[in-house]
Parts: structure tokens; C-alpha cells; sequence
């Protein structure tokens, strides 16, 4: 039996099992070595039957005396069992559960793990997790009934008693077969347990130290693989390949961003010099640049285009929404235009103009019929929302072009390390001058009212407000949450029923959603009802007031991207979050809104709440699925990269077979 044994093909798993387990995702040995158990109950080491103290969790194993089944007055089922270990007898007793009388016979020895209670004046070990250890000449040692015993994810009829024990019976036979992924000096630098240590350790350990080595170890696995692999991406972006070497004409570029009717904050200008330093270099650009939402992204975009331009060369800027290419579209033309730079869009409603120097579309941007005569630089905007094969696809249009990836959305350190490893990071950690922080309020149903006597004043002296819900349509399975077009017309009928409102979602045409941006651009609308599509590429300067419903449904990531919609002007502005429920948990997440401004702060902080895969979703974000490693270790993340880097720089993968076989097998493969 290897690793790559059916899992029907274990003993004791049949038909019936195997279509468990597959909810479980184990087909093979391997992936039910590689369960691992979430936590473990520790219960103790047996006690002596006489010492046992009532109202305690207890261990302890002895002879069955006797076992019978007896029906009470009220109809229920009982099985009885009394306990001998030499020092003492004692009861147990099972609810409902008559077929026991044929698994614990009389004359077994048995453990048993439980609380131990008052039943009939005796005391009693009540619904305990018991095990049979065998006859007198074939004890063996428990499993389920002692020390630290491990509890696994299960499904309907599968229990962690059950993967115990196929573990148990599997780890033997498997573990001989299981190659050490690290070399030997790699153990030694980073004090790490070797391999098959661990994984017996993580399923069956003596005490806590051995939990705390062996979930070291194998996390560490997965970052060091995940690291390996962005090194290896990496290598490849820049291996056997040159760049396109630019030239900076400083004063032409100076007198661009002298001629902003704003200043550059510090951000934006050490943001710049790396970014120009990557383009006048021999090899091509591969950088992420990470800043909240009213940062000065959009600039830097239109600065390096710029440089592109005065060069000769194309630049094409993707974004994931027509709205936001039409946002950009606007802006880099209000920059560029003046320069004689030819700013033109392309999106499935929208015709590019023939020629162009900068290019502005969707994904209309990768089909065949999108031609570039010499691109030099792509621009992506919002990446996460991207699936890896479409970025791959834009980056090898043209001529081997230099990539800035841009994105709002804030990404704990931690996280950016490990999903961006191949990708240089820029930050933009200020706002421009002249705004003030938005104040946030978390609003409790009593106060509704209120908020909405609160929008109508101010929109009354001409300020404008966004009001934003999570669905288009009520949904049969959140049926309480409230739907923008519901909301609209209640909000137009009985609330607003003076002012004028306009409905945004993301199924709108495509002038549909032009003209309702556009009359809420130009104050014909004071009040936008949207579903979250206003997310990224909306900049209202007017608006002061963003109402969100549900708040607790959505990320605080999400949130303050929803919040950065307002406050992008010299006036105070307003975030009003209505929360469903009131509990303690979600008013404490909702809460930290009010506290902090600063997006990577709130991904933090969401991130130990709630996780990277609520938070950011999985399908198309491209976080990696860990079965052990926790994305807010950044110590442990930091130590992985580390040594991803000397194993790199030191060591022949291919001498490596069991390393680099947990790379491919995590379709992570370095080229050979």
C-alpha cells in the first residue's frame, strides 16, 4: 500500500465509506495521512477507578464486569456496565444505544473517557467515549481514551473515532514510504522535526510540545513550497528574457506633475522612482503596487504612460469592470490629452478610436482581435479579480512588456508575501493632502431614522449620498437581506419620496449604467442605490454620505473600499454601517471601522477574525489552500520565504525529488 492507494482500497473502508470520505476530499492514503486534525481534547492519563473524583473528565480502563440493556418507565433505552480495574468498580452508562451489549462483552477491557456523574446515587461515567482494548492476553494500548486525542473535519458518518483509528491502522504501513522534502542543513537552521516525525506527531501526540513541532513542520512545508514556486516564477519572468530599456526625460515628465492642480504626496513620489528605476532597467518590470482607494494609483498609472510615450511605446491599462475603464479613461485623458498623448477605451459597449497611445478596456483587452503595434507596458487594476491564465495571457502581449499591477484592496503583509511572492511591492500608505478621515458609525435599527433625517438635510444643501445592499434580487436562502431594487423603489416611495434617486447593479446596459453615473456626476441624482459594484471605479467628489446595508455580510476590506467612495474632497464626510444581527461578534468586527482608517490595519484585523478565504474569496483570488499553515504567522511566513530563497540559491531541485514532487503536486511545477 503507497500513497497513491484508492482509499477503497484500505481496510474496513467500503462502498459506502468511500463516498464519505469524498466529501471529505480523501481519495487515496495519502490524503487521509494528510487530514489533519483541527484540534484535540486532552483527557488526561487513566486514573485509578477508586481515585476518580465525581464532576471531572476522566480516563480509565478496566474489566467488564457485566453489561446489560434495561428499559426505563418512560420508554428509554439504557445500556448498563460495571468496571473493575483492581482498585474499584465503577458504572457506565450509554443512552439509546442497545447494539453496545454487542461490541463490549462481558470479560473485555475497555477504556473509558468522560464525565463521571451521579446516576441511580452511584457514581457513573455518563454517554462516555469508550474503546475495546482487547482480552486480558491481547491488550493494547488506547487510542480514544487517553492523552491527547485528535479531532479531525468530519462529514455525516464519518467520525473523528472512526479516522483515528484508519489513521492509526494506515501510518504504519505509509509512513516508511514518505520522503523527507528538506535537506538536512535546512532542518538544522530552522530547528524543524523531520517529516515523518511530524506527521505521526500531528495525529498522535504525547503532549502539547509535540503538537506545537509537528504543526510547525508541516507549515512550514507548505509556505517553503509556496515561496519556491513565486521564486521559480520569478526566475522565469526574468530568466533568458530582456526588458525594454527606457529613457526618463526628466524635465518633460517634472513639468507634468508640476502642472497637477495637486501635489504628490512622499508615497507617490518614492512609489515613482521605483517604478521608473524597474523601467530604465535591462530586465522587464513585474510590480504590484498596493494603495488604499483616493491614493494617487491612477496618477502614477498616468506618469509612467507618460515616460512610455515620450519613449514610442503602447501602454494598456485592464480593469475588471466597464465603470472603473471608464473612470480611468477620464482621468488619464484630463491628464495626458494636453501632452498629445491619444488616450482611447475598448470595452464590450465601447469602440476603441484608431490610433492610441494608451488603451483603457476590460477584458475585451486579451481577445484575438486586439491588436498593439508596440506595447510596452500593461497596467492591471484590481489583479484578485483576475484569474491567473488571463493575467498570464496579458502579459505576453506585445514585446515582452513591463507589468504594474495595481490594487485597493488592502493585503496584510502576511498575505502579500505569500500570494505575491513573485511580484516586487510598492505601497502607497498616504492620503492626498486636504482630506479628512471619513467618520464611521456603526447604527443600531433604533437610530435608522435618524440616518436617513441625516441624508436629507445635507442633500437639501446639495451634497450627495450612495446607499448601498448586497443583492439585486431578495434571495430565497437570505431572505432578510435586503435587495437594491427592492430598496430603491421603498426608499423612493416612503423615505425620499422629494428627492431624486437612481439605481446602480451590475446588470444594468451599458448606457443604462453611463447615464445613471453620469446624472449622479453631475448632481441631477442626489441619492445612488447600488449593490457593491460601486466597490472600485466610482469617484464622486460630492458625495459625502455612504449608507451600508447589511454591513456585516461584507469583509472589512470590502467596507472600507464601499467607505473610500466618499471623503474624496476638502468636506466631511459620512459612513453610516447597518448590521442585521447585534451580536457581540459582529458589532466587535463592524466597530474597528470606527476605530481605524488605514486599510492594511482592517485586513489585518479581518484577516485573524475571519481568514483569507472569506475575506478574499478563493475561486479567482489565487490565495493558496492550506491544509495546517495560518496566512497570520507572519514569523513562520517570513522564516519559510528565507529559506525558499537559500534552497533556491543552494540546492538542485532535482536533487530534491520528495521537495519537488509536493511542488507539483500543488500544480506549483518549476520548469526543469
Amino acid at each position: 500500500m503507497g500513497p497513491n492507494t484508492p482509499i477503497e482500497q484500505v481496510p474496513k473502508v467500503g462502498s459506502i465509506f468511500v463516498k464519505r470520505l469524498k466529501r471529505l476530499k480523501i481519495a487515496s492514503v495519502e490524503d487521509l495521512v494528510h487530514h489533519y486534525p483541527f484540534r484535540y481534547e486532552n483527557l488526561g492519563t487513566p486514573t485509578k477507578i477508586s481515585e476518580i473524583p465525581l464532576g471531572n473528565v476522566a480516563s480509565a480502563s478496566g474489566e467488564v464486569w457485566q453489561i446489560k440493556n434495561v428499559r426505563t418507565r418512560y420508554g428509554k433505552s439504557l445500556a448498563l456496565a460495571t468496571i473493575n480495574d483492581g482498585s474499584a468498580s465503577i458504572e457506565a452508562v450509554w443512552f439509546n444505544q442497545p447494539f453496545l451489549i454487542k461490541t463490549i462483552k462481558q470479560g473485555a477491557k475497555i477504556g473509558l473517557a468522560g464525565k463521571v456523574g451521579l446516576f441511580s446515587h452511584r457514581p457513573t461515567f455518563i454517554n462516555p467515549e469508550y474503546e475495546v482494548l482487547g482480552s486480558k492476553a491481547t491488550s493494547r494500548r488506547s487510542l480514544h481514551t487517553r492523552g491527547f486525542v485528535s479531532i479531525y473535519p468530519e462529514t455525516a458518518g464519518i467520525t473523528s473515532k472512526w479516522l483515528r483509528a484508519r489513521i492509526k491502522e494506515t501510518l504504519p504501513t505509509i509512513l516508511p514510504r514518505i520522503g523527507e522534502t528538506l535537506p538536512r542543513d535546512s532542518l538544522t537552521r530552522n530547528t524543524l522535526i523531520p517529516r515523518k516525525q511530524a506527521i505521526w506527531q500531528i495525529h498522535f501526540p504525547e503532549n502539547k510540545k509535540q503538537i506545537d513541532s509537528a504543526r510547525r513542520r508541516l507549515a512550514f512545508d507548505e509556505l517553503l513550497i509556496t515561496h519556491i514556486a513565486a521564486l521559480e516564477r520569478k526566475s522565469t519572468w526574468t530568466r533568458n528574457i530582456s526588458g525594454i530599456k527606457l529613457a526618463v526625460q526628466q524635465e518633460k515628465v517634472l513639468s507634468l506633475i508640476s502642472n497637477l492642480p495637486f501635489r504628490l504626496t512622499n508615497s507617490q513620489n518614492k512609489v515613482l522612482r521605483e517604478i521608473l528605476n524597474d523601467l530604465t532597467g535591462e530586465k522587464p518590470m513585474n510590480r504590484l503596487l498596493q494603495g488604499d482607494v483616493g491614493s494617487g494609483k491612477t496618477v502614477i498609472a498616468a506618469i509612467v504612460a507618460y515616460v512610455l510615450f515620450l519613449n514610442g511605446y503602447q501602454t494598456s491599462l485592464m480593469t475588471p469592470t466597464e465603470i472603473l475603464a471608464v473612470q480611468h479613461f477620464n482621468t488619464l485623458r484630463t491628464i495626458l490629452s494636453p501632452l498629445g498623448v491619444k488616450v482611447s477605451i475598448q470595452t464590450s459597449g465601447i469602440k476603441r478610436e484608431e490610433p492610441f497611445d494608451v488603451l483603457i478596456g476590460t477584458h475585451a483587452l486579451i481577445t484575438k482581435s486586439t491588436s498593439f503595434d508596440n506595447l510596452a507596458l500593461v497596467v492591471i487594476d484590481e489583479q484578485h479579480r483576475f484569474g491567473v491564465e488571463q493575467r498570464a495571457r496579458l502579459r505576453v502581449r506585445g514585446n515582452t512588456p513591463h507589468v504594474l499591477t495595481m490594487t485597493a484592496t488592502p493585503i496584510p503583509r502576511s498575505l502579500a508575501l505569500t500570494l505575491y511572492g513573485d511580484l516586487d511591492v510598492s505601497s502607497l500608505n498616504e492620503l492626498p493632502e486636504g482630506r479628512k478621515r471619513v467618520k464611521t458609525f456603526v447604527v443600531p435599527p433604533v437610530k435608522r431614522s435618524k440616518a436617513y433625517q441625516f441624508i436629507r438635510e445635507n442633500t437639501l444643501k446639495g451634497q450627495q449620498a450612495f446607499i448601498v445592499c448586497p443583492f439585486i434580487e431578495p434571495s430565497e436562502t437570505l431572505a432578510s437581506v435586503k435587495a437594491a431594487r427592492q430598496e430603491y423603489e421603498r426608499l423612493t416611495k416612503e423615505i425620499f419620496p422629494d428627492l431624486s434617486l437612481g439605481l446602480l447593479h451590475g446588470r444594468l446596459a451599458s448606457y443604462e449604467k453611463k447615464k445613471t453615473i453620469d446624472d449622479f456626476r453631475n448632481n441631477r441624482l442626489s441619492i445612488l442605490v447600488s449593490t457593491p459594484v460601486v466597490e472600485v471605479g466610482i469617484d464622486i467628489p460630492n458625495a459625502s454620505i455612504m449608507m451600508i446595508e447589511a454591513a456585516e455580510r461584507f469583509g472589512l476590506a470590502s467596507l472600507h473600499q464601499l467607505r473610500g467612495r466618499v471623503g474624496r474632497s476638502a468636506q466631511q464626510s459620512y459612513c453610516f454601517l447597518f448590521p442585521e444581527s447585534v451580536s457581540k461578534q459582529v458589532l466587535q468586527r463592524l466597530r474597528a471601522l470606527e476605530e481605524h482608517h488605514l486599510g492594511l490595519t482592517l485586513a489585518e484585523i479581518d484577516l485573524k477574525m475571519r481568514g483569507p478565504g472569506q475575506i478574499y474569496g478563493t475561486a479567482q483570488s489565487g490565495i493558496p489552500s492550506f491544509k495546517i499553515a495560518n496566512l497570520t504567522d507572519l514569523p513562520l511566513i517570513l522564516t519559510a520565504r528565507q529559506e525558499a530563497a537559500y534552497i533556491s540559491t543552494h540546492h538542485d531541485l532535482k536533487k530534491l525529488p520528495s521537495l519537488k514532487r509536493e511542488i507539483k503536486k500543488r500544480s506549483l511545477v518549476p520548469p526543469d
